[in-house]
């Protein structure tokens, strides 16, 4: 079964960011100043990232809808879940707001990162054989992904956890995704999610960013994923 309600539950978690939703787009402020993330994420790379690279999908999508590129008033969901009706435009700003606002979420300063559920525990067990297992996994598919792109954890159409990566601003919720699912965490690979303090060694970037993830909120994505 394929979850797709689980992006609205995504989108609204961070209360600056319900704005994202409905056209016209906006940017909303961080969850977190920009240095929260700090050794593992910098401030001038937050800065970079979100002001600068967030801010030109929404830019862009915003002009994509105006040059009648989709029908005015859909929703982000709506851009996301049909990217492949639409023209480029559409599919890269949408799939890039979605994204990275996703992506922001997934994230937490040190103190309020929660800890992962049993229940989720228990899944990435079951499907990668450890916890270890599973991180190992998901970097080798963060590092091995061509080019710029993603890495994702997911719930697959049978229920079950499983490494995904996609290209450029694809999501696994999007109809071209070529495995479906619903996101329970996902990284950005593209080089200024990391260049800056990194340079182009995006395996030490992911092995890294383990220490900046909210497992509370993946748990409960993982959780609500399940109950539909």
């Amino acid at each position: 079964m394929f979850h797709k309600s689980i992006i609205a539950t995504a989108l609204i978690a961070v209360p600056g960011l319900v704005a994202a939703q409905d056209g016209p787009f906006t940017l909303g402020d961080l969850p977190y100043p920009k240095d929260a993330l700090a050794p593992v994420i910098s401030a001038d790379t937050m800065e970079l990232h979100h002001d600068k690279h967030h801010q030109a999908y929404v830019t862009n999508l915003n002009k994509a809808m105006a040059d009648g590129d989709a029908p005015e008033g859909t929703s982000l969901e709506d851009l996301v879940a049909n990217a492949g009706i639409y023209p480029d435009a559409i599919r890269n700003n949408a799939g890039g707001h979605w994204n990275h606002t996703f992506f922001w979420e997934s994230m937490a300063p040190e103190g309020e990162r929660g800890e992962m559920s049993s229940d989720l525990a228990d899944a990435i067990t079951a499907a990668f054989g450890s916890e270890e297992e599973f991180r190992t996994a998901f970097e080798d598919a963060g590092a091995g992904q061509f080019g710029s792109g993603w890495v994702w954890l997911i719930v697959n159409e049978g229920d079950e956890l499983e490494i995904t990566s996609t290209p450029n601003q694809d999501n696994p919720l999007m109809d071209v995704a070529e495995t479906p699912g619903t996101p329970l965490l996902g990284n950005d690979v593209w080089e200024h999610a990391y260049y800056l303090t990194y340079n182009n060694r995006r395996p030490d970037y992911l092995g890294a960013w383990w220490d900046v993830v909210d497992w509370s909120e993946v748990s409960d994505r993982y959780n609500a994923a399940m109950a539909e």
